[in-house]
C-alpha cells in the first residue's frame, strides 16, 4: 500500500484494500470481510448516484442544499453535515461513505476501522493513535492523535490545502477533526481547512472549530506550527 497507508498498522487486525470506483478504502477488521464490505460500499455509492442523476447539483455545490423528497439516508447525513458546517454537501462524502461502510461492518465485528482518502471512521474496544499526516510539514507523521475505546465509534477527518485531489480553498499542510460523526467530520475539516491562508489564521480557525455544533476536537498544521482545540491525547510517534 503506497504513501501514507504503507504506515498504518494494526496488529491484532487484517487490512484489506476495497475499492468501487472513486471510492478507495482500506479497512482493518479481525477478519477479512471483502465481501461484505464491497456489498455496502455498491449499495451506499448506487444511492448516491442515483440521486445526483436526479439533482445533479448536489454534486457541485460549494453552500449547503435542502433534501429533496425521498433522499436516501446517506444523502441525508451529507446534508446535514453541510448545513451544519457551511459548506456543500460533497464535502461529507468520503467521512460519510467511511461511515456507512464501517456501521455494517461493525454488526458482525467489534474491531472496525474504514479509511476513504484520509477520512476515517473507527470503532475499537481499545485505544487506537492516528497519526497526523501533513504533507511536506516537518510536523508530518510525528505527531499522533490517541483515541480511546471509551470515545467510540467516532469519525476522524483531513482536509488539506496542500495534499490530495478535494477542493480546498485554504493552505494548511493538514486540518484534522474529531466527531462522533465521520461525515461532520468531514465536512468540518472542509470548512476549517478553508480558513487557513498561512499560521496565522490558526487561532480563529480553532475558535470557530469550537462553535461547531458535534466537533470534539480540531487539530491545524501549517508549515511548522501546531495547534489544537478540543479533548484531544496528542502524543508523539516515534518508539510507536
Amino acid at each position: 500500500m503506497e504513501g501514507y497507508r504503507g504506515r498504518i498498522k494494526a496488529e491484532d487486525l487484517m487490512a484489506y484494500r476495497v475499492k468501487v470506483k472513486e471510492s478507495d478504502l482500506l479497512i482493518l477488521t479481525p477478519y477479512n470481510r471483502y465481501k461484505e464490505a464491497v456489498d455496502v460500499l455498491l449499495e451506499v455509492r448506487g444511492s448516491l448516484e442515483a440521486y445526483i442523476d436526479l439533482h445533479p447539483d448536489f454534486a457541485v455545490s460549494l453552500v449547503p442544499l435542502a433534501a429533496e423528497p425521498g433522499a436516501p439516508h446517506l444523502v441525508r447525513e451529507m446534508i446535514q453535515a453541510a448545513r451544519i458546517t457551511g459548506v456543500g454537501p460533497m464535502a461529507a462524502v468520503a467521512g460519510a461513505i467511511a461511515q456507512a461502510v464501517g456501521k455494517k461492518l461493525v454488526a458482525i465485528e467489534d474491531e472496525v476501522i474504514v479509511e476513504n482518502g484520509g477520512d476515517i471512521y473507527m470503532c475499537s474496544q481499545r485505544d487506537r493513535v492516528v497519526a497526523l499526516f501533513a504533507g511536506n510539514s516537518p510536523l508530518s507523521m510525528k505527531i499522533g492523535l490517541k483515541v480511546r475505546g471509551i470515545q467510540m465509534p467516532i469519525g476522524v477527518c483531513t482536509s488539506s490545502g496542500r495534499v490530495g485531489h478535494s477542493l480546498s480553498m485554504g493552505k494548511a499542510h493538514s486540518v484534522t477533526v474529531v466527531s462522533s460523526d465521520a461525515a461532520v467530520a468531514d465536512a468540518a475539516a472542509t470548512a476549517l481547512a478553508n480558513l487557513v491562508q498561512g499560521p496565522s489564521d490558526m487561532e480563529g480557525t480553532l475558535k470557530r472549530a469550537s462553535r461547531i455544533p458535534g466537533v470534539l476536537g480540531a487539530v491545524v498544521i501549517c508549515e511548522d506550527r501546531l495547534g489544537a482545540w478540543g479533548e484531544l491525547d496528542l502524543v508523539p510517534l516515534e518508539g510507536l
